[in-house]
């Protein structure tokens, strides 16, 4: 259970109040074609590591919110971050995790995801995409994977594992951080420029 939280660490907690206004079929077939190209197409063969980098980037960035997830990860720093700032931290974010999850992806090798269905959201543009993941040892781990609709494109927005949401913690990493750092959002920055030239 441990090592699926590492490997997911990427907001929102939830709240099932709303009727959804996006389509629940179209959520769910999105998130069945990223744990399938993730994991049975990504983590199942003998690419490279350098290519299966590569293939996950671009796996990561197509089904990702990015500019949704920096905002709400920064919290009130978004809002007194410059422009340049706003950029790089959208970058790094996506390069620390893409580097982080292409590794962890193989911990599910030839595992599959259950999925459950449905439920609402607070907000009638988003949805969770309920699923399971058997593990060999005690009940199977719940993952949720919130979905929004984007002008008329299904991204996810967070994934909520045994009701932990990983937007909310790295959102609480992020912004204490920046709160103990002497140099704020450059502290930041900088830590994570270290933290993927350790990858």
């Amino acid at each position: 259970m441990k090592k699926i939280c590492m490997f997911l660490t990427l907001f929102l907690g939830f709240s099932p109040l709303a009727m959804a206004n996006i389509n629940k079929d179209e959520a769910v077939d999105m998130v069945k074609a990223l744990t399938k190209e993730g994991i049975e197409q990504l983590v199942d063969t003998s690419a490279s590591a350098e290519e299966k980098n590569k293939r996950f980037e671009r796996l990561f960035t197509q089904n990702l919110d990015l500019d949704f997830i920096g905002k709400y990860v920064l919290g009130r720093y978004w809002r007194t971050a410059n422009a340049q700032q706003r950029r790089e931290f959208i970058n790094l974010y996506r390069e620390f995790n893409v580097k982080i999850w292409s590794k962890r992806f193989d911990e599910f090798r030839g595992k599959k995801f259950v999925f459950d269905g449905t439920s609402a959201a607070n907000n009638p543009n988003q949805i969770f995409v309920n699923t399971s993941v058997p593990m060999k040892e005690g009940k199977p781990a719940g993952v949720k994977w919130r979905v929004y609709d984007h002008n008329g494109k299904l991204k996810i927005i967070d994934i909520i594992i045994e009701n932990v949401s990983l937007a909310q913690t790295a959102r609480n990493e992020y912004t204490s951080f920046i709160a103990k750092s002497p140099k704020g959002i450059e502290g930041l920055l900088e830590h994570l420029r270290a933290k993927i030239a350790q990858k």
